[in-house]
């Protein structure tokens, strides 16, 4: 017979299941108290029962395991520091959506040497996450493939759905089963009705297939996902959080009864894809929140031990705490502008009524 199938298939390899992941790294009690908690408190802040102002910050993509957990150590120091005007959740980006190609992330391919390592990624992203939760910080991540989440959203405090994903019915679906809040970034090229479409169907109950805790494929039935919320991060026309562009983005929220809560991206085309002025727009937000404008409840910040960005390679030679994704800002930077918006928030206006 002539053959119809796989015929673009050089391989498959079973993987071990999220179960038995999760019975290799085990969600502690204490975890699980500190992300449900982190879900409650982004929950609040996106909803306007807490006053604080989410911040996610950290690396534009995890390479490197140790310089992770330094950056970690110097944010959770931080966050306690200014915690009561801002909730900084640490970045955590295990996948990245390409383009054209290049590297798609630590959990595909974890020695950045293109063996794809899969499996070794995922235990690596889990037992990461882990380390990161015992130092009382929450993390976030953006979900890029369908079955991921199964392995480590029980240790994800808030999630993201990219630019080039948000238009996605795969990802919207994943996303009204997710248990954490989760934002919906506009297009690349600066439609937000995408992201808008992307938030109404997320609230709305779905079934799709996917896998159970065994590796199962089994059909998903979900209840709906209600804290959504659009993330604007600029796009090809230019940046969109002027004054101008968060009025439109109220109008039209509220015009389809969803909720107005947004999230800022103060990189990307934000900031012309200049990690060094990342700062300015967090500065232009910080005189929006603190004149009054209640809707603007967060904001994304690429930062990593040391600015700029490192073409991808085998860790050995990297250069180390330097991205080797987007261009990031440095943490001395970083620190100072967070100090800032948190001066800032300290002279807040009263609402808007």
């Amino acid at each position: 017979m002539i053959q119809t199938n796989d015929l673009n298939v050089v391989g498959m390899k079973k993987l071990l299941s999220p179960r038995a992941l999760k019975a290799l790294y085990p969600l502690t009690e204490a975890q699980a108290a500190t992300v449900a908690l982190a879900r409650k408190t982004v929950g609040a802040i996106l909803q306007g029962e807490d006053r604080r102002v989410l911040g996610i910050v950290g690396p534009c993509s995890i390479h490197d395991r140790a310089s992770a957990l330094e950056y970690a150590q110097r944010l959770a120091a931080l966050h306690q520091e200014l915690g009561d005007r801002l909730f900084l959740v640490m970045r955590v980006y295990f996948e990245k959506p390409r383009t054209t190609v290049g590297w798609r992330g630590f959990i595909v391919d974890p020695r950045l040497d293109g063996t794809h390592d899969i499996e070794a990624g995922l235990q690596e992203a889990r037992s990461l996450l882990a380390a990161l939760t015992d130092r009382g910080l929450a993390c976030a991540t953006e979900v890029l493939d369908p079955i991921v989440p199964q392995y480590i959203a029980d240790l994800i405090s808030w999630a993201a759905i990219g630019a080039r994903t948000t238009e996605s019915q795969t990802h919207r679906d994943i996303t009204s089963g997710l248990s954490m809040p989760v934002g919906f970034k506009n297009g690349t090229d600066g439609n937000l009705e995408i992201a808008i479409n992307a938030l109404a169907a997320g609230r709305e109950a779905k079934s799709f297939i996917g896998i159970d805790q065994d590796g199962q494929t089994c059909v998903v039935s979900t209840r709906g996902n209600p804290l959504g919320h659009v993330i604007l991060r600029g796009g090809k026309s230019g940046p969109n959080y002027s004054s101008a562009n968060l009025d439109e983005a109220e109008k039209t929220l509220r015009a389809q009864g969803l909720s107005e809560a947004l999230m800022v991206d103060c990189s990307h085309a934000n900031s012309s894809k200049k990690p060094e002025r990342q700062p300015e727009v967090l500065a232009a937000l910080g005189a929006e929140i603190s004149g009054g404008r209640t809707s603007l409840r967060g904001f994304m910040l690429e930062s990593h031990l040391h600015g700029g960005s490192q073409p991808v390679g085998p860790l050995s030679g990297l250069k180390y705490g330097v991205s080797v994704t987007d261009g990031c800002l440095s943490w001395e930077e970083t620190e100072k502008a967070l100090r800032s918006l948190h001066a800032v928030l300290g002279k807040r206006q009263g609402d808007r009524p």
